[in-house]
């Protein structure tokens, strides 16, 4: 007889700097390695489990908003609100589940995303607390700002991202994606007292993007900021293939996934 499994869609927020990234590897510290052992301690070592994530990230990128489904076999979980509580009692500090429910078996976390949003957060001009670090990307030259406003918008529409993404297997089909908007501004999304007096975030939206994408953007951006490319060098990069460009990658640590929406319009079963 076939195990009845359970489905649960549990959001989850972490600071990223301290971890290898999300995805679990032997001998590094990653956070899918820290829920794993987390979930196995609250449940039971008898409990048969396991996660899997969206929007997973790299080192020291963080979470706002962040999501990973839960598969439990044989029998529901019981009191959601306590098993909440429980996780959190157990997860470093700088980890913290937000939320569990159930979802339906036709649920699936990687196809049921509709959209994600990343934030790229920064400062320039002087050098930043040294608190900021693990949040904050920080140039301490000046940037032309307004500049890297007007092509931040440039990302916007369906472009092949071949120069945007660490993939080896870089073929048309599988590089493009498609940008719904971003915006570089002003930030008020994420503040503390120690902060500068001026910061910046770069904000984007999709349904998804390439690895790396996010930051090589950012990357990119900064370059023409500091110009070191033109706004037509700039521009080449969306619309010509340049093959063994090795362009600036952003640090991973200003990275922030801001939410993820999913189709959750599916009844149980």
């Amino acid at each position: 007889m076939k195990n009845k499994k359970y489905y649960y869609l549990v959001r989850v927020s972490y600071l990223g700097f301290r971890y290898s990234g999300w995805q679990k590897q032997p001998g590094y510290k990653t956070i899918e390695g820290m829920l794993t052992r987390t979930i196995k301690f609250v449940l039971g070592e008898e409990r048969s489990f396991k996660i899997l994530g969206a929007g997973r990230t790299d080192a020291k990128v963080s979470s706002i908003d962040g999501a990973f489904e839960l598969f439990i076999d044989h029998e529901p979980l019981e009191n959601l609100d306590q098993l909440l509580n429980a996780f959190n009692l157990n997860l470093p500090a700088d980890i913290r589940i937000e939320s569990i429910e159930e979802v339906a078996n036709k649920f699936n976390i990687i196809h049921s995303a509709k959209e994600k949003t990343y934030c790229y957060l920064f400062s320039f001009g002087s050098k930043a607390h040294p608190f900021c670090a693990p949040i904050m990307a920080n140039y301490p030259e000046q940037l032309n700002i307004t500049l890297m406003q007007e092509a931040a918008k440039l990302f916007v529409g369906t472009h092949d991202f071949k120069n945007f993404t660490a993939r080896k297997d870089k073929k048309k089909s599988q590089t493009l994606r498609t940008v719904s908007s971003c915006e570089l501004k002003l930030n008020t999304t994420i503040v503390a007292s120690f902060f500068p007096k001026d910061s910046y975030v770069l904000e984007v939206r999709g349904k998804g993007f390439l690895r790396y994408q996010i930051r090589l953007m950012m990357g990119a951006l900064v370059c023409l900021g500091r110009s070191e490319i033109s706004l037509e060098n700039f521009k080449q990069l969306l619309e010509t293939d340049l093959d063994g460009f090795v362009p600036y990658v952003a640090a991973g640590s200003g990275l922030h996934l801001k939410e993820l929406i999913f189709d959750l319009d599916l009844p149980l079963v």
